[in-house]
């Protein structure tokens, strides 16, 4: 869990080993970890937004030679295809999975429930809302199959979702990544953007356990 940590807190310094080691095929490694953070159900905690802000402010640096576009193709396919397969899980063995003695240990029953909660309280569109959420955007996708949504209209308020994610994430990242005081506060850059994309979740609980208390 700590080198998890280190990664994400100094994930630019990560992300320049990985270029220099593997070159071109680091669009492939990348890919994969966005594609994972979603499509493995149990596996929430794998950076999202500050690796496509990190990315995208190397690529705007020309002695790296990577190429933007591809990088937000490639994080809009591997978004898509990642939701697809945890909604396709979702469907086909949501219960077992959270029932298995060993992968059910990796499925919090508390984000599922707040997954759940947000899901019935904002409807088809939570699926939208949700890829701007940590934790919560891994469990959408699983909870929406489970309320029997039908794919095509999951699909559609997931296309949205991960273009204007992929958009914002990929556009702040390689227009002020290379400020010079985001460079040398980039921890904490990373920290402000996993704090602020958690005030949602925040603010949905903190009214959810106001109205319980009332009730």
């Amino acid at each position: 869990m700590q080198t998890l940590i280190d990664f994400v807190l100094h994930i630019d310094a990560h992300l320049v080993g990985i270029v220099n080691s593997f070159g071109d095929w680091s669009y492939l490694i990348l890919f994969a970890i966005i594609f994972i953070e979603t499509g493995a159900v149990i596996l929430p905690f794998l950076p999202g937004d500050s690796l496509l802000f990190a990315a995208t402010a190397l690529a705007a640096k020309p002695v790296y030679h990577l190429n933007v576009w591809i990088f937000v193709l490639a994080f809009c396919l591997a978004a898509l295809l990642g939701d697809s397969l945890n909604f396709y899980l979702g469907k086909k063995v949501g219960q077992a999975l959270r029932n298995h003695p060993f992968f059910g240990k990796f499925i919090s029953d508390d984000k599922m429930d707040e997954a759940e909660h947000f899901f019935e309280k904002h409807g088809n569109i939570s699926i939208t809302l949700a890829r701007f959420m940590p934790i919560i955007r891994t469990f959408a996708p699983f909870v929406a199959a489970g309320s029997n949504m039908p794919y095509k209209s999951f699909i559609r308020y997931n296309i949205i979702g991960n273009v204007l994610w992929v958009a914002l994430c990929c556009g702040g990242g390689y227009f002020f990544g290379n400020i010079p005081f985001v460079k040398e506060h980039f921890s904490v850059v990373v920290l402000g953007i996993i704090v602020v994309s958690l005030i949602p979740a925040l603010v949905s609980f903190i009214r959810s356990s106001l109205k319980s208390k009332k009730a």
